[in-house]
């Protein structure tokens, strides 16, 4: 043991080859931790993984905004409801490039672009494969979240020099079908596997703050880590209020400290991959926020809009990195061997 008071940590050691064979029962024990020592090996973990102050910032813009088909309960973009949200149309490449050069200025080290559809149709998926190369060109890395995706179309991302694709489980396989029904989990799992297929990194996660329980923030995990192979950045996102969603009615924020333990957990089953506090960030403090960063989260997304949500100022991060002695850089993340082993890539 490295330091905890708790038998629940005998086999989950800084070092260790990676699992994904993790059962509910050992995230229950994770979580259940006293404090402490949860934070201490998420610490020791994300020590041996990742230079603790190095943080990878991201930005995000809605290349294409609501009128999505999709009925996710949680979602401003979905035309099921009265959003009160005007649908768009697709950007102009030469505006998305003008936001990109902008965000790159302003220190994000990655672009993320957002459509708002259920999968992309050939000729808008051309437009966006452009894009992606005229971003690539700013020396920026490229993410794109454009729905369910076919394994041709995977392909053509990845010619197009797509690094990262964002597809998110959401929740729980329990939970999941009360806030959407137009598309299966097992959708989602499929378009996972093609953008694997296709070479390009994964980016999967979930949303906590809809009425889930405890339980289904960990069967999420649980799920994630097993996959056939991790996500290469979760990011996890506190739900924002959004007026005529069926969540308003069961939505309820989590209290800090159980956001503090679940990227903890996170840190621990998946301690090659990025943990990204995502959106919901406006809502927590600077302290809560440090427990995320101490607790192994180790990138945000920067920016004043998510989406069609808020997200803190530039001004209040630079702040903050700055009072916690923080870098906001590449390089940050984890290589793993061919053995399965995570190698330390901590500064000598």
């Amino acid at each position: 043991m490295v330091g905890t008071s708790s038998s629940s940590s005998d086999q989950i050691q800084p070092g260790n080859p990676l699992r994904h064979d993790w059962t509910r029962e050992e995230a229950d024990r994770l979580y259940a931790l006293p404090f402490p020592d949860l934070m201490f090996l998420a610490q020791a973990t994300h020590r041996r993984h990742f230079d603790p102050t190095r943080l990878e910032t991201a930005s995000l813009l809605s290349i294409k905004t609501g009128g999505c088909p999709e009925d996710c309960g949680y979602c401003s973009q979905s035309a099921h409801y009265d959003t009160g949200l005007k649908a768009t149309k697709l950007m102009d490449r030469d505006d998305v490039l003008a936001t990109a050069r902008r965000a790159r200025d302003a220190g994000a080290d990655r672009f993320c672009m957002a459509a708002a559809w259920r999968s992309p149709k050939d000729r808008d998926l051309d437009q966006v494969c452009d894009m992606v190369s005229a971003v690539k060109d700013l020396g920026m890395e490229t993410c794109v979240t454009l729905g369910m995706l076919s394994p041709p179309q995977a392909q053509r991302l990845k010619a197009a020099g797509l690094d990262y694709y964002n597809h998110n489980v959401d929740t729980s396989p329990e939970f999941y079908d009360r806030i959407i029904t137009t598309r299966t989990l097992q959708d989602r799992i499929d378009t996972l596997a093609h953008v694997r297929e296709a070479g390009i990194k994964v980016c999967c996660g979930g949303i906590i703050g809809m009425g889930e329980a405890v339980d289904d923030r960990l069967g999420m995990l649980v799920l994630l880590a097993n996959l056939a192979d991790h996500p290469d950045s979760v990011p996890i996102n506190l739900w924002n209020e959004v007026k005529g969603v069926p969540v308003n009615a069961t939505a309820a924020r989590p209290d800090g400290l159980a956001l503090v333990r679940l990227i903890a957990v996170a840190r621990i089953m998946m301690p090659a991959s990025v943990v990204r506090l995502s959106a919901g960030r406006q809502y927590m403090s600077d302290e809560l926020q440090s427990l995320c960063l101490l607790a192994g989260a180790n990138s945000i997304f920067i920016g004043d809009v998510l989406l069609t949500t808020a997200n803190p100022q530039a001004a209040r991060d630079a702040d903050l990195l700055a009072r916690l002695g923080m870098n906001s850089s590449m390089g940050v993340r984890a290589v793993t061997t061919s053995e399965g082993k995570v190698a330390d890539v901590s500064p000598a």
